[in-house]
């Protein structure tokens, strides 16, 4: 079945306009109406108002109360033409002429007409009930006589002397003459309205062109539709979006925004006062331009931010910024990087075993029985492998073992030498190696580029490692020094854990100055120092090092690390014993 053609639907701002122009219309007409009623009422009751007094004062003429008291108090009532010739007709007349009223009728006591514009109707019962002024009322009246529609009064005549009425007076302006006047005073009611009308024609086309502009020439359902589309996206994804709008004001920020960087909803605080992070804020200066996306650290977290303009049909609208979050991404890196390690100590373990095998193999087939069991007994002394790791040994535990022997490995293709300190001394077994080896490796990698990049000739990393018994687990304190050529000059000791501040070589992020030369994002040890703090310990600078060597010393408190076997004194308490 065909369909009919779909009528298409006016824009809601062009309702909206022919709704308002309807209104203001209809304002217009209806004030103009009642300004015309009011103007016509009252001319009418002025024109009341003139003809009684003008008929006052033809009833109080004593000559015509003399007339009417004659021709009242005779036999009958003198014939028309008697009447036509008679001082009543003519000073009636005269009245007329001399004040522009449309009539100024005389009657007897009886209501029979005395004088009259007309004389064919001299003699005749006036047209209108003459009841009340005979009785002594003095009355305005609009009505339409012989003559035509009138504005009049109605006066009562007396007789000379005395309060008896013989007849009454009436006097009327034609409504002809009242409408004329009020043409005369429509003209400038008539421009008022159509000046009205124009002033509400010209602010409702303002105010289409504005709620165009305010709505972006979207109808009222599209709008809708967005307002439900950005509530189902914004608190729907995983990832914090912030809009700022062009004046300058957070118009959106979504609770994934919330939740990343530990905020409130900070939706219409300006932008400039936000307590947001800096590289954030950067990201949207004015001369910034849509760059790649960078790391930053917030709320303990690992954040991956980027801004982009808001456009819209060439109106600039602000500026979006997304966060993602990298945390878990970077645990599964340092996590993997650790397993890595380990796959490549537990191949070299492999590679060792096995030739160690062959060679006591080799020992026991030739009968050299003693030189097998001292070459076993040197194994048992220095464990099942070599590590370019000076007293290795002192690690017992397994894990701690492996991985710092891969780091020395790591090392060594550096030239770096890696070593434990004769201070160390761990005994329980490490219970959270992810948060070990993220702390240890950074630490670790940080001294081993120091190292590399100072400038002593014998370059070298020492690591001390003593774990502090507790009823709740082991505290694990861990010390690291390089030969590097220590903190640039200047350096606040707090300042390297700020977000940003690198090791590495080549631009720090958001114009943080690198401490030592080298390649880095400036995140590991602001990362490592957050996770630590969060376990309860801490990471600090014990010694910033000097240039040519010894480098700076970091120390680290990771408390509930390790089973609670461990030695009972800290690093302090082992300092002052000794």
């Amino acid at each position: 079945m065909p369909h009919s053609p779909r009528t298409p639907r006016l824009r809601f701002s062009t309702q909206t306009l022919l709704l308002q122009l309807g209104v203001v219309l209809l304002v217009v007409l209806l004030s103009t109406a009642v300004h015309a009623w009011l103007t016509y009422d009252r001319v009418g009751r002025e024109a009341e108002n003139q003809a009684l007094t003008l008929a006052r004062a033809v009833a109080a003429d004593p000559s015509i109360r003399a007339d009417v008291l004659a021709i009242s108090s005779g036999e009958g009532t003198p014939p028309p033409a008697e009447l036509r010739a008679g001082p009543l007709m003519a000073a009636a007349e005269a009245t007329r002429l001399r004040t522009g009223a449309l009539f100024v009728v005389i009657t007897d006591e009886t209501g029979l007409r005395l004088a009259h514009p007309d004389p064919e109707r001299l003699g005749e019962k006036v047209s209108t009930d003459p009841t009340e002024a005979l009785a002594g009322q003095e009355i305005t009246t609009r009505n339409t006589g012989t003559l035509g529609p009138s504005a009049g009064a109605k006066v009562p005549v007396y007789a000379p002397g005395t309060h008896t009425v013989v007849g009454e007076v009436s006097v009327g302006y034609s409504m002809e003459t009242v409408g004329q006047s009020l043409e005369r005073d429509i003209g400038p009611v008539a421009l008022t309205a159509a000046g009205a009308l124009l002033a509400g024609v010209l602010a409702s086309f303002l105010l289409r062109r504005r709620l165009r502009r305010l709505t972006m020439g979207l109808e009222p359902e599209e709008i809708s539709t967005l307002v439900h589309d950005q509530v189902a996206v914004l608190q729907g994804v995983d990832d914090g979006v912030i809009g700022v709008a062009a004046d300058g004001r957070i118009s959106v920020f979504n609770a994934a925004a919330q939740r990343l960087l530990d905020l409130p909803d900070l939706a219409g605080t300006p932008w400039s006062a936000a307590p947001v992070p800096g590289p954030l804020k950067a990201l949207t200066r004015p001369d910034a331009e849509e760059a790649d996306a960078i790391e930053l650290v917030a709320a303990g977290r690992v954040l991956v931010a980027s801004a982009r303009k808001a456009l819209h049909r060439r109106e600039d609208l602000g500026w979006v910024v997304m966060l993602r979050d990298r945390t878990e991404l970077q645990q599964l890196t340092r996590q993997l990087d650790a397993v890595g390690t380990m796959s490549s100590a537990l191949r070299a373990q492999r590679h060792e075993f096995a030739n160690q095998l062959h060679t006591i193999a080799g020992l026991m087939s030739i009968g050299q029985h003693q030189q097998a069991r001292d070459y076993l007994a040197g194994l048992a002394a220095t464990g099942p492998l070599k590590f370019p790791v000076d007293h290795a040994q002192l690690l017992q535990d397994p894990y701690l073992q492996a991985f710092v022997g891969a780091k020395g490995v790591e090392a060594d293709e550096r030239g770096v030498t890696l070593r434990i300190g004769p201070e160390t001394l761990v005994r329980g077994q490490v219970t959270e190696p992810q948060d070990v080896t993220t702390v240890l490796g950074n630490l670790i990698d940080n001294a081993v580029k120091a190292a590399v990049a100072g400038s002593a000739t014998d370059r070298w990393v020492e690591v001390e490692v003593l774990d502090e018994r507790h009823d709740d687990g082991g505290t694990l304190h861990i010390v690291v020094a390089d030969s590097g050529d220590g903190l640039a000059a200047g350096t606040d000791a707090e300042g390297v854990f700020a977000e940003g501040y690198t090791t590495a070589a080549g631009p720090a992020p958001m114009g943080a100055a690198p401490a030592w030369p080298g390649g880095g994002q400036g995140l590991g040890l602001a990362l490592a120092r957050k996770l630590a703090r969060r376990r309860g310990g801490d990471i600090r600078v014990l010694e910033p090092g000097r240039q040519g060597g010894p480098g700076a010393v970091f120390m680290a408190t990771l408390p509930r690390t390790t089973t609670g076997t461990g030695a009972r004194n800290t690093p302090a308490e082992k300092e002052n014993n000794a």
